[in-house]
Parts: structure tokens; sequence; C-alpha cells
């Protein structure tokens, strides 16, 4: 049984990624930003916000990664409850800042 702060293992961590892969271009590019920033630190709880947050459609996910939204904000109530739970705000919040200087970082 894995605990919430156990590390992601090499196995799940593929899995995850290929979980996380997405329909739109820009979704993409921010995930992978992510996964070079916290791949290596990557925890149980984290890998399951995630999840949570790609039950999401793929415009849901792009307006809570550009802040456009807040999870609360989304238009389905079952949209609200993936990107609402504590592993999903905190990877959110993680996602978030990889994302900064997006436009000026290079990939």
């Amino acid at each position: 049984m894995h605990t919430a702060d156990e590390l992601l293992g090499e196995r799940a961590l593929s899995k995850l990624k290929w979980r996380c892969r997405r329909g739109l271009l820009e979704n993409d590019l921010l995930i992978e930003k992510f996964f070079r920033r916290h791949e290596a630190t990557l925890t149980v709880s984290q890998a399951q916000g995630l999840n949570d947050l790609m039950e999401l459609s793929d415009n849901d996910l792009l307006d809570l990664l550009l802040k456009r939204r807040e999870p609360g904000q989304l238009s389905e109530t079952d949209a609200q409850v993936s990107a609402s739970t504590y592993e999903a705000v905190q990877v959110l919040n993680l996602i978030r800042s990889a994302a900064t200087g997006f436009v000026t970082d290079p990939l």
C-alpha cells in the first residue's frame, strides 16, 4: 500500500505521463513543463491530483491552468468536484507556478 507522501515509482510515473497527454497543445506544453520541474519529486498524492485534473475537458483544464477560472467557477458540477479535491488544487498550483514565465521561458 502506498502512502500519500511516497514518491511515485518509475512505472506509475510513466503511466501518469501517458494519462496526461491532452488534445490541446497548450495544455500539453504546460503539463510537460510541470513534469520537467517536478517529476523527480512527484508523490502518490500529487499523482492523484493530476488524475483528478485529467478528468476535465481540455477547455476547462486550460482555463484553470491559465487562471481564467478557479475550480468552483467551472460550469459543470462534475468538473467542479474533480478540480476541487485537495490534491487537484495542490497540483494546479504547482502547474501554474511551473508555467510562470511560460511565454518567455524556452521549453
